[in-house]
């Protein structure tokens, strides 16, 4: 499990039976919580320092989508600046860039890794590390055109270091499936293989259209806990929810168990109602072992927090698995 860390926690409703439930002050960054932006929202975040760092996707009012850090004590009150972040050459010259949105990260042996969706003659997966989330060093794009999601596990699985990712088209992708790639050194990725499949309409349609990675893998004891996200196309569009999976633990392309029933699914106002409504869409996780908070893209708009315990969440998958 997880080094302990103190993690943003607010008790289960009462009344509540569910595995995982909303914050009750959602959502926590609003659309306009910096003076350039459309939204902010699809973000992801990490223990750093005393507190917690973060970088976000945040579409000015140009709608030019690039990715801001951003820092806080608690997790939930954010302070983020009010530039997009600036790179530096990491392992290869500096790569053109259209846009750059859904980032994750995730803290692997000595830096933090960034992933992102880069915009490179259509969407692919940009790659950066920083030290300290001052200077931030751009890499080789893991795939070529056209790929999403790409979301590192946060340490080498036999030898190697892991990705899941997205392979999609160069639109509003009405297909997708998980995949996983390695590699040896961070800069070149083989190995390719599926993990899940969208699932079929009449075993769980929630998830029918596509799925994709969302949080950073969980190491627990009985697998890598990965919060995904899976789409149904409705008459009235796209619906995103979240659901989880668990995977092995020495070969991640083996799903264990995996969510039949979502565990969150628009509801709430904000989730609801925006520039893209009905989306869920987790990018980060929280876990101090016990607990775990899971940050998700509401509505394309706005970002909200989700608690769970994981023994609780793991037992659902157990049985509410496809």
């Amino acid at each position: 499990m997880n080094t302990k860390i103190s993690i943003p926690w607010e008790d289960r409703p009462e009344g509540c039976n569910e595995p995982m439930w909303r914050y009750s002050k959602n959502p926590i960054i609003g659309r306009y919580d910096i003076p350039v932006s459309n939204s902010i929202f699809n973000s992801a975040v990490v223990p750093f320092g005393d507190g917690f760092a973060g970088v976000f996707r945040c579409d000015n009012r140009a709608v030019q989508m690039n990715i801001f850090v951003g820092f806080s004590k608690d997790a939930l009150h954010w302070d983020i600046n009010h530039e997009p972040i600036v790179f530096e050459p990491g392992n290869t010259d500096m790569i053109d860039s259209d846009y750059k949105y859904d980032p994750r990260v995730t803290w692997i042996e000595d830096r933090y890794w960034i992933t992102w969706c880069n915009g490179y003659h259509g969407p692919t997966i940009g790659m950066a590390y920083t030290f300290d989330f001052k200077r931030f060093y751009q890499c080789e794009n893991a795939f070529l055109p056209f790929n999403r999601n790409g979301v590192l596990f946060p340490e080498r699985i036999n030898g190697k270091y892991a990705m899941l990712s997205r392979p999609s088209d160069n639109g509003h992708t009405p297909f997708g499936d998980i995949y996983i790639s390695y590699s040896p050194d961070m800069k070149y990725w083989g190995e390719h293989r599926c993990v899940m499949k969208v699932a079929p309409f009449e075993d769980s349609a929630w998830q029918c259209t596509k799925i994709g990675a969302g949080s950073v893998p969980i190491r627990t004891s009985e697998g890598w806990l990965m919060f995904y996200h899976g789409v149904i196309t409705t008459c009235n569009g796209f619906r995103y929810s979240m659901g989880a999976a668990l995977l092995d633990l020495d070969n991640p392309a083996k799903v264990l168990y995996r969510s039949k029933d979502y565990l969150l699914a628009p509801a709430a106002p904000y989730e609801l109602a925006g520039d893209v409504p009905n989306v869920v869409f987790p990018c980060a996780a929280l876990c101090d072992g016990e607990k775990v908070a899971v940050y998700y893209g509401a509505a394309d708009t706005v970002v909200a927090v989700a608690f769970g315990y994981v023994d609780e969440i793991i037992n659902y998958l157990k049985h509410h698995s496809l």
